[in-house]
Formats: C-alpha cells, sequence, structure tokens
C-alpha cells in the first residue's frame, strides 16, 4: 500500500463515530477506538475482526491503523491482559498501531452496515427495521422466490454453502435478516411477517423454532455475512481521506 496523504488519528475517530451513530447503541465493546497508536495515519488494514492473523497482515503491510468488526474488550470477557491477549496487543503496541473497531453500529447502518450491504449484494429492497435497536432489517427480494433458491443464491454470493432449515419450496416472499450471530432475534422476525430469516449462525434450539413455526431459517456464516460493512467503510474512508486501505481477509468457516 502506498499513499501521500494522512489524517490524525483524532479526526479519524470522529469522522468514524459520527459517521456510524456510535454513540446511539447499547453495545457488547466499546465502539471506536480501542488501542491508540500513532498520532498520524497513512495506511489502514480493514478486516472482519482483529485476530493475531489480521494484526499480523498490518504489520507486514505498515499499517498505521486496524478498522475491524470485531475488536476486544467484550463485557463478559475476562479483562486480564494475559496469554493471546497479552500477544495481540503487544504486536500492536510495538508497531505503534491503532485499533478501530464498531460493532452493533457496523451491523446496524442504512447504507454501509453489514445488514444493508448484504441487501444489496442479493437485490434486496429493504423496508423496515426490527429487534433491538433496529439491529434486524426486513425486505423483499427483486421477486417471489423459495427457501431454496434463496439459499442457492446466498451460497453464490458469499463463496459459502449456506445451511438451510425448513421446507426448500417453502415461498418466500418476505425477508427478514440479521448478519453474523443474530440467532436470537428469530422469535422477534416472525413478529415481521416474514417467510425466512436469515442469519450467520444457528443455534440448536432455533432447529425447533424453525420447524414449529413453520418460517425457514437460514443460516449463512458468521464471518460470511459481516465482511461488506467493514469492505463498505474502508471505500468511504479512501475517498473521504485519500489514504491507503486495504481490506484483507482471514479465512473463516464460521
Amino acid at each position: 500500500m502506498m499513499a501521500d496523504d494522512a489524517v490524525l488519528r483524532e479526526d479519524l475517530r470522529v469522522w468514524l463515530d459520527t459517521l456510524l451513530d456510535a454513540a446511539r447503541f447499547r453495545d457488547y465493546c466499546p465502539n471506536g477506538l480501542q488501542v491508540e497508536g500513532r498520532e498520524r495515519v497513512q495506511r489502514i488494514v480493514c478486516g472482519v475482526t482483529a485476530s493475531q492473523a489480521l494484526i499480523e497482515a498490518a504489520i507486514e503491510r505498515r499499517a498505521d491503523a486496524l478498522l475491524v468488526h470485531h475488536g476486544w474488550f467484550w463485557k463478559a470477557e475476562d479483562g486480564r491482559v494475559t496469554g493471546f491477549r497479552k500477544q495481540r496487543m503487544a504486536r500492536l503496541l510495538a508497531h505503534d498501531i491503532s485499533l478501530f473497531a464498531y460493532h452493533l453500529p457496523l451491523d446496524a447502518h442504512p447504507t454501509l452496515g453489514n445488514n444493508a450491504q448484504l441487501a444489496q449484494r442479493l437485490g434486496w429492497t429493504i423496508q423496515g427495521n426490527f429487534a433491538e435497536q433496529d439491529i434486524g432489517f426486513v425486505g423483499v427480494p427483486p421477486a417471489p422466490t423459495l427457501a431454496g433458491d434463496l439459499a442457492r443464491q446466498l451460497e453464490r454470493a458469499l463463496g459459502r454453502e449456506p445451511l438451510l432449515i425448513g421446507d426448500p419450496a417453502r415461498q418466500v416472499a418476505r425477508i427478514a435478516w440479521c448478519s453474523g450471530g443474530a440467532q436470537d432475534y428469530f422469535e422477534a422476525a416472525l413478529t415481521t411477517g416474514a417467510d425466512i430469516f436469515v442469519s450467520g449462525e444457528i443455534s440448536e434450539q432455533t432447529v425447533h423454532l424453525a420447524r414449529e413455526t413453520g418460517m425457514a431459517f437460514i443460516a449463512a456464516g458468521h464471518h460470511a455475512t459481516e465482511r461488506y460493512g467493514v469492505m463498505a467503510l474502508r471505500e468511504q474512508l479512501a475517498e473521504k481521506f485519500g489514504i491507503a486501505c486495504e481490506f484483507v481477509d482471514i479465512d473463516n468457516p464460521v
């Protein structure tokens, strides 16, 4: 990556926080700047999760900042910086790389978010929202379709085979969806009148709910459904500040 321009870290933080309306969300982790690196940012590496592999990719590319959907400091985690947490943080700090992370704000954004971007790639028309903090989306496909055909469309778009629970011949005129690990929103999706719920993951109990209620469920992959928000944000960053931004996809089968 090469760039002649730079942006101040604080200006980048303010722009991202404002664009994604980060202060609006009650989240499971802090959104925004999670680890402070160098003041001037010329190169950014973007990815889904702030894993060791993505950190090493950022170091290799001489990045000044990492921008991810899944960052650190989750509420249910052990807060001690030991083991793999120490290793990750030590590498960032040693190379003076900032970490920016946006979780629910990057799911919910009406145009750049994971759910909006998923709809764009599948040709779905967004009609509204559901569930807490309007995280879930509801809309319609380009034309009525079948659950099995919708699963195949997702497979082509995301590059991985989804899991369909329900009758492949079920008619689908209305879709509810929420990327990532949103299987707990299944009951909320039922209230939208949708024929099918699409998310990234599925739980044991959700299989029974789908069978008993008749609403089909597609688990299309947590990582697979949450790549496109940060990719869209990367494009906005590059256009706004004229700096080098690269998306690095660390493969994840889940």
